[in-house]
């Protein structure tokens, strides 16, 4: 039981890490055709994330990879039920890194069109349909005891799986602009730091009825009720939150990035806590809910994953962190100038 236990929050914390470095990808994404007004704009926001977008989804193939051998039936079933939601999600990442590549090829007004408007909704949909898919799995999906779904795409479109989708949105859309109010000067870091102001109050609620939502959609209290010391986790995600408004309002947008980082950890865990040991629960009946202890791998298989794990996972960090600081400068006209530019 330990070791479920311990890949079941190691599970958890790859999705989270993955929400925290790829969902500023997604929130440039999003802003891009409103805060883009200039073609040198639209540069300063791709080159922003450039170099560390497909860094950042690595942590995407990771939970996936875990999920697949740590937690086999969860993998099959999940991509079965979720099967279209995440196609959508796959095509939408295809078209996003295709676009940051093809749409500096053809200097013509039109074909930047196209892979601006593909950019765009390479970030859009993964953002709100990762929210969706989640929200979904926090209030339970309909399988039955065979791991059958009882559904379709638009049974997740429910008003709790969309408010999800837009929290989801929402934290993004604050954590790029503030990356971009970080790595830009001049008048557009201006707009995106009003980007970020205007987008905090909207989150502050959104986040707000979503957690009280969880309470009636939902058993994720069901655990912290049980274990009050889990509210911690709660608080501390709402005070990252109101500490992102507290640092703009400083001017230090690192910190305040900083803090949205942490606030989408928070969210994320806010998720996975609540769930435990439930990875994908039934809404048909809790006794066809997969957990972390009747749909795990071998306690062998466990184990070796769990060393290769400790001895490889700090390597990638390591390059990440080596990857943000030597990009940590802020983006000039003479970055755009040079050949490996976007």
């Amino acid at each position: 039981m330990v070791l479920q236990t311990i890949w079941f929050f190691l599970w958890g914390l790859l999705w989270a890490i993955f929400f925290m470095t790829d969902g500023f990808d997604f929130g440039i994404g999003t802003l891009y055709p409103f805060l883009g007004k200039t073609d040198q704009d639209k540069r300063i926001m791709i080159n922003a994330l450039g170099p560390l977008w497909d860094g950042n989804e690595v942590w995407l193939v990771t939970a996936g990879g875990v999920t697949f051998a740590a937690f086999p039936l969860v993998y099959s079933v999940m991509f079965s039920s979720l099967y279209s939601a995440l196609m959508l999600i796959l095509f939408a990442l295809i078209l996003r890194g295709v676009s940051f590549e093809f749409r500096g090829k053809v200097d013509h007004p039109v074909w930047r069109k196209i892979w601006d408007s593909c950019i765009f909704i390479g970030s859009f949909a993964p953002a709100l349909l990762f929210g969706v898919a989640f929200a979904n799995i926090f209030q339970g999906i309909p399988i039955d005891h065979n791991g059958i779904y009882h559904g379709t795409l638009f049974t997740l479109l429910n008003p709790y799986g969309l408010l999800g989708g837009v929290l989801f949105v929402l934290l993004f859309l604050v954590h790029g602009a503030l990356w971009l109010a970080v790595k830009s000067t001049g008048e557009f870091h201006e707009r995106a730091v009003s980007a970020a102001n205007k987008i905090w109050p909207v989150l502050l609620v959104v986040a707000v009825v979503f957690l009280i939502a969880s309470k009636f959609s939902t058993r994720l209290y069901d655990n912290y009720i049980a274990h009050p010391v889990f509210f911690s986790v709660i608080l501390t995600t709402v005070l990252s939150l109101l500490g992102v408004k507290f640092f703009i309002s400083k001017k230090a947008f690192f910190k305040a990035w900083f803090a949205s980082a942490l606030t989408i950890v928070g969210a994320t865990f806010f998720g996975v806590i609540g769930l435990y040991p439930n990875l994908f629960p039934s809404s048909l009946s809790p006794k066809y809910s997969l957990t972390a202890y009747n749909a795990s791998s071998s306690p062998l298989t466990l184990k070796i994953m769990l060393i290769v794990v400790i001895l490889f996972i700090p390597v990638v960090i390591g390059y990440q962190i080596w990857a943000y600081h030597l990009f940590k400068d802020k983006i000039t006209a003479d970055d755009l100038a040079h050949e490996e530019a976007y």
